[in-house]
């Protein structure tokens, strides 16, 4: 059944802001409006009313009895709707959960996964935002982080997902073309792929060879890009040999859209890490759960035990 009957709700906004300062003018800067934008809107809901809801005189404003009355009912139905709407709202927050994190590591490793998530956790949104060369994880607004770590950030929780293994993929159909990549010599007469970006940490070319303990080679050709992402997109497609960082890979290499050309592995103490701000309360009820499904991921849990 239709509810009637009710004032101009913009007036009863406006009545309660009035009546609550006893001002038009303290009204209007609350509301945002002009002072005539409010007497206009009480104007109204008296002649809706058919009852003068204020005594006006040249420098003061007070209510009438009705106005104390209404005001008084008015008050305490907008504050029951604030209270219903705010619970509402923080039900609504409480129900998401934001994880930042790196292009690579979102396109690569978590996007692919996190339907599994949302299939078993229909009432919870996930936010996924990305964020390149941070400089304080602790500033980063999110519930989550998940980063690539050279050292633990200072002033976070952190723990480790998976060790840095970094090795070599192509496409079948470049290792065709390319067999000389079966051995590490044959890396010269190939086209590198090239992650070029100064402020990222991960290791490149000449410090993986170095770290093989092998003098860095030259490549036959280079292509420079600036997106990991990109690098292994365009691995898939054929263009060229990368560096490839275990996990990020996983799906690529089980759909054999990537191969390993060879058995060359460099592993570092550089680690994969979930990042979490310190707090005493403990997560909210969402953000337990996802951490939860995201600790029991087959990728983390085989490079745990």
């Amino acid at each position: 059944m239709k509810i009637q009957p009710l004032p101009p709700l913009h007036s009863l906004i406006a009545f309660e802001s009035a009546a609550r300062h006893l001002s038009f003018t303290l009204a209007s800067k609350e509301l945002n409006v002009t002072q005539g934008a409010i007497s206009r809107q009480v104007r109204l809901l008296e002649e809706y009313l058919g009852q003068a809801l204020f005594t006006r005189t040249t420098r003061t404003m007070s209510l009438t009895p009705t106005g104390v009355q209404y005001y008084d009912s008015v008050r305490e139905s907008m504050l029951r709707i604030a209270r219903t709407t705010g619970e509402i709202r923080q039900w609504r927050g409480d129900q998401q959960v934001t994880v930042a994190t790196s292009t690579a590591m979102a396109s690569l490793w978590l996007l692919p996964k996190v339907v599994e998530f949302q299939s078993q956790h229909e009432d919870i949104d996930l936010r996924i935002i990305a964020h390149d060369h941070v400089k304080d994880y602790s500033r980063l607004e999110s519930d989550l982080a998940l980063y690539y770590c050279n050292t633990a950030p200072k002033g976070m929780d952190v723990t480790p997902l998976f060790s840095e293994e970094v090795f070599l993929v192509c496409s079948p159909a470049y290792l065709a073309r390319n067999p000389g990549l079966a051995s590490i010599d044959g890396l010269s007469a190939c086209t590198w792929l090239w992650l070029e970006d100064s402020q990222r940490d991960w290791i490149g070319w000449p410090e993986w060879f170095r770290r093989l303990g092998h003098e860095p080679l030259t490549p036959r050709h280079r292509v420079n890009i600036n997106s990991y992402s990109m690098v292994i997109q365009s691995a898939i497609s054929g263009q060229g040999v990368a560096l490839a960082w275990n996990k990020l890979v996983d799906d690529a290499l089980a759909t054999g859209a990537l191969v390993k050309p060879n058995d060359l592995v460099v592993r570092t103490d550089a680690q994969f890490c979930l990042l979490e701000s310190p707090s005493e309360r403990g997560p909210r009820e969402s953000v337990r759960l996802f951490r939860e499904w995201l600790m029991a991921q087959p990728s983390v849990q085989g490079a745990l035990t």
